[in-house]
């Protein structure tokens, strides 16, 4: 692992590196800016709203899936204690009543899958949607960070998967963060047109790498979605908690309202 302040030197390197040669932030997303959301993740959280309903889970519904029970320590009954936690066998051999006590464990793995493909590639009213999903996933790795769990990601564009295995460490996002910034910059309006396989690619992989209790979190447009989607998104579902945010352009949702809009291949230029 390594060291938190080489970390943060090799992260301000490159921010300089980015400042020295600027682009337009709603085009392409830099280093720095990705960084300065670290102070803005804060006020949100990955947990459900709702806690599980079961008639086996007692008066009160936990919150939190993929996290156990730690075993503590035994200690003396004291009045309040539940009775089902007490350990018998220790009872009977010091002949006064003693209990097993148990910790949440708080640990989670959460997975991020990020959209970078050609058709993110576009935005007609304050950034481009490839902007928007890195800023997402860099604004959910930081909090992540932050409550003590595990993040890693599967970055994606039209040919290239990228997977970054989940860690609990400021180096493991300043990876993803670096790997996200350069999947970025690669996108380009002269790259071929068309809507790739690779969300379905993105979901197979994750499919490998998880086995159950992760949080896998999708950014994307869902452009290309199908069967097959839907065939991994339930698979992924059945054993992790699995949240999709949605990338979508003001002018999908409602073309009249976009009024005159100014199109480029990057060369030429209309309304």
């Amino acid at each position: 692992m390594r060291d938190p302040i080489q970390v943060r030197q090799a992260a301000a390197a490159a921010a300089k590196k980015q400042a020295d040669n600027p682009v337009d932030s709603r085009v392409y997303v830099s280093l720095e800016q990705l960084l300065l959301l670290r102070a803005q993740a804060s006020g949100f959280s990955f947990l459900p709203h709702q806690p599980v309903h079961s008639l086996l889970t007692g008066s009160h519904g936990s919150r939190l899936r993929g996290r156990g029970l730690n075993f503590e320590e035994i200690r003396a009954y004291q009045p309040g204690d539940d009775v089902r936690t007490m350990d018998w066998k220790v009872t009977a051999r010091m002949r006064s009543p003693h209990v097993r006590v148990y910790s949440e464990e708080r640990d989670r793995s959460v997975l991020l899958l990020v959209d970078q493909r050609i058709h993110m590639f576009f935005g007609s009213t304050d950034k481009m949607k490839s902007v928007s999903a890195a800023e997402l996933a860099a604004l959910g790795a930081w909090r992540v960070l932050t409550m003590g769990d595990r993040i890693g990601a599967v970055l994606f564009n039209d040919d290239t998967l990228e997977t970054i295995k989940p860690l609990r460490s400021e180096a493991t996002v300043m990876e993803l963060l670096n790997k996200l910034v350069a999947m970025n910059r690669k996108l380009s309006a002269l790259a071929p047109e068309g809507v790739s396989s690779q969300l379905n690619a993105a979901l197979e992989q994750a499919v490998r790498i998880t086995t159950h209790d992760t949080l896998i979190v999708i950014i994307s447009d869902f452009e290309g979605a199908d069967e097959h989607t839907q065939t991994l998104t339930t698979r992924l579902a059945e054993h992790n908690d699995l949240l999709g945010i949605h990338v979508v352009d003001p002018s999908r949702l409602d073309p009249q309202q976009a009024g005159r809009i100014s199109l480029t291949n990057g060369l030429e230029q209309i309304e």
